[in-house]
């Protein structure tokens, strides 16, 4: 069996600095860390995980908490997305992720509270924000290293965060709709216990307000993340005197289940209605028509999540707790000016 002697040796390094750069200690230098590695596989050998942790009381291990319900998870394009940029800088760390899933919110902190006191993870990511969350409040009491994907309602020093500036980002989408010459716009939302939601629909009021435009209720309607929202919005929406000629949807999945619903019913896009989402998933830019959606920066969303963690984690400098990932909008034929419609 080949030990840290042999590679020290085969290194012409001391075996304490192996043990250092199987460790990640920032003080070695990268090049030594490459030489030393390269040599570890050449070798076969594999660190002894275990009797690492006992030693250094880490585990180089992060839990994801899923959201709940678990399985409508990955229904959502964003989410796989979003995990990517997690995995893509948490192994480059050297750390592995456990995804765990729970059914309640009690559940969830039972959860949590078994992988922190039982040292089986060094941090933990939560993936969304929902109103008055106990789990935010409780990993803030606990001071144990912690990211949200998300805002939280009010301070928690000991809480990390990454998200975007959804107010805006929802204002800018409805601004691109009312300088298409739509006055009749309205909103399908996600759950209104997600302060994603409730952002986004402030800046889609806000948008509308500033332009002097009407919110009225019947264009709104409240769903999941969901295709089925969408599809059910339009039999909520399209049956009035009066209907939205032009629709935010929070979510492309959800503009999705809106374009099916409308070609059900008789109408299409852009010709009965414009349509603008959110996410920029591949699959929006195939659609037909192509749908207009603001681009979040789904990636760099969990690719700073992970890079803030690891810094706590590590006892680094983290200069920005609450870090701000911009958007921008990217225009397709599925929000087509009205003008254009006439001539």
């Amino acid at each position: 069996m080949v030990t840290i002697k042999d590679i020290a040796k085969a290194a012409g390094v001391s075996p304490s600095t192996v043990s250092r750069v199987v460790s990640n200690h920032p003080r070695i230098s990268k090049e030594t860390s490459i030489k030393v590695k390269r040599i570890m596989e050449e070798m076969g050998y594999h660190p002894n995980i275990m009797a690492k942790s006992l030693v250094s009381k880490t585990t180089n291990t992060l839990a994801i908490m899923l959201p709940r319900p678990a399985e409508e998870l990955f229904q959502d394009f964003f989410f796989g997305e979003l995990l990517r940029g997690i995995l893509t800088h948490s192994s480059r760390a050297g750390y592995d992720m456990l995804l765990t899933a729970a059914t309640s919110e009690h559940d969830e902190i039972e959860t949590i509270s078994r992988l922190v006191f039982g040292r089986r993870v060094d941090g933990v990511m939560l993936l969304s924000s929902r109103i008055n969350d106990p789990l935010i409040s409780y990993l803030n009491e606990q001071k144990f290293p912690s990211v949200l994907i998300g805002r939280t309602d009010e301070p928690h020093d000991n809480i990390l965060s990454v998200d975007n500036d959804n107010v805006q980002a929802a204002f800018d989408a409805t601004q691109h709709l009312i300088a298409q010459g739509h006055t009749r716009i309205g909103f399908v939302s996600g759950p209104q216990n997600l302060n994603v939601s409730r952002d986004r629909m402030s800046g889609y009021r806000n948008a509308m307000a500033e332009a002097g435009l009407q919110c009225r209720s019947e264009w709104i309607v409240d769903g999941e993340f969901l295709q089925q929202s969408g599809y059910r919005a339009m039999s909520l929406t399209m049956g009035h005197p009066e209907r939205p000629t032009a629709l935010v949807a929070i979510d492309d999945v959800v503009a999705f289940g809106v374009m099916r619903g409308l070609s059900e019913i008789g109408y299409s896009v852009p010709d009965d209605l414009c349509i603008v989402s959110f996410n920029n998933i591949a699959l929006s830019e195939l659609a037909t028509p192509p749908i207009s959606s603001v681009d979040i920066g789904t990636y760099q969303l969990g690719y700073a999540a992970s890079q803030l963690l690891v810094r706590r984690i590590n006892e680094e400098p983290v200069h920005q707790t609450h870090l701000i990932i911009p958007h921008r909008l990217i225009v397709r034929e599925s929000s087509i000016n009205l003008a254009s419609k006439r001539s």
